[in-house]
């Protein structure tokens, strides 16, 4: 696998790569064109980037023994060539300078984008600590500000466009290096499922695609119904049925008057996304041994219903008011129901993660 890390100016880029290094048996690539600049870490010290002529990596050896000559690559084509010939490897690089070199790795299927920033206070602060060191020169908080605004938003060289399409943004607002590690530590940043998505987080995502039709003005939800050998069998979302007013233009008397979560539903017009999905299968296509993966755990209604029809497990992402109700319901008819955790992508703020 390859992980790209990218983010703003002493966000700590350099100091999530030596983790994956340190911990998780990466090792670190470069581009010799990339014209980075020296990142600064959570403890205020700097990692040089191994171009040719850079007199800090005279003589350096990496962890395994190998010289870092040894990892630098002329073009981003030259780099990917090397990692696609040892894909099940593991390596990290801080070197994508523009869109064009990233669209060159997001080619591949093993290849996992990483932003990283921090509130611009903190990264001053940070900076401020490189200052104190004698080869780094001292510069006042506009020009900081200055230089962060080029790095980020310059029209031909800005970052932005970059970090936006990380999979993964983490907010890195840690004060020390022992903090971080062990907030890096709960991410489980090399799991396979961000970059080729498990069957799980596949289907779970369809479901998502599929809410995002629904008209209900109640709650969005989505539902996918898979067969034997992984074949989607029908999807479903919810809201009112076919030849009626959509519910969000006022077709539901029930969800627009908004009424709590489970009263009024023998009133409601709306028809759930399992029921959509279950309708649109019939009971001849549904086979034994088939999954409904629904975003949010069914209701007790459609709990039976899925029950009556012979699937074998449900997989839910979120809970639901009558979630109680509805797993005795299928405890009684031997149906499996299981929570699916996804590894967590967006944005993450590392300081607000669990340590232990």
């Amino acid at each position: 696998m390859l992980v790209g890390i990218c983010g703003s100016i002493c966000s700590g880029k350099k100091t999530v790569a030596q983790y994956l290094v340190e911990h998780h048996g990466f090792k670190h690539l470069y581009l010799q064109s990339s014209a980075s600049v020296s990142d600064q870490d959570a403890t205020g010290e700097t990692s040089p980037s191994p171009d040719s002529g850079n007199a800090a990596f005279a003589g350096v050896t990496t962890t395994n023994g190998t010289s870092p000559s040894s990892h630098v690559f002329t073009t981003a084509e030259d780099l990917l060539d090397f990692v696609t010939r040892r894909w099940r490897s593991r390596f990290v690089t801080t070197d994508i300078p523009t869109e064009k070199v990233l669209d060159v790795f997001i080619r591949r299927p093993f290849f996992l984008l990483i932003s990283i920033d921090a509130p611009l206070t903190v990264r001053w602060r940070r900076f401020q600590q490189r200052s104190k060191q004698p080869e780094q020169s001292v510069i006042s908080l506009e020009e900081f500000v200055t230089q962060n605004d080029l790095h980020l938003y310059d029209p031909h060289t800005g970052l932005q466009p970059l970090i936006s399409r990380a999979t993964v943004r983490l907010l890195n607002t840690s004060s020390s290096l022992a903090h971080l590690y062990a907030t890096l530590g709960k991410l489980d940043i090399p799991n396979p499922d961000r970059m080729r998505p498990g069957w799980d987080t596949y289907f779970m995502a369809l479901a998502s695609l599929a809410a995002q039709r629904s008209n209900c003005m109640k709650r969005r939800v989505g539902c996918v119904l898979v067969g034997r050998e992984r074949r989607v069998i029908s999807t479903g979302y919810n809201g009112t049925p076919r030849g009626l007013r959509n519910c969000a233009e006022g077709g539901c008397p029930r969800c627009n008057e908004g009424s709590s979560s489970g009263v009024g539903l023998a009133t409601c017009l709306c028809i759930h996304a399992e029921e959509n999905a279950l309708l649109e299968a019939g009971r001849e296509r549904i086979r034994e041994g088939s999954v409904l993966y629904c975003d949010t755990c069914p209701c007790l209604t459609c709990s039976i219903k899925i029950c009556q029809v012979g699937i074998a497990e449900v997989v839910y992402a979120h809970g639901y008011s009558m979630d109680t109700e509805t797993a005795e319901v299928f405890r009684q008819a031997g149906v499996k129901l299981r929570q699916f955790i996804p590894p967590p992508n967006g944005l993450i703020h590392l300081e607000k993660m669990e340590l232990y």
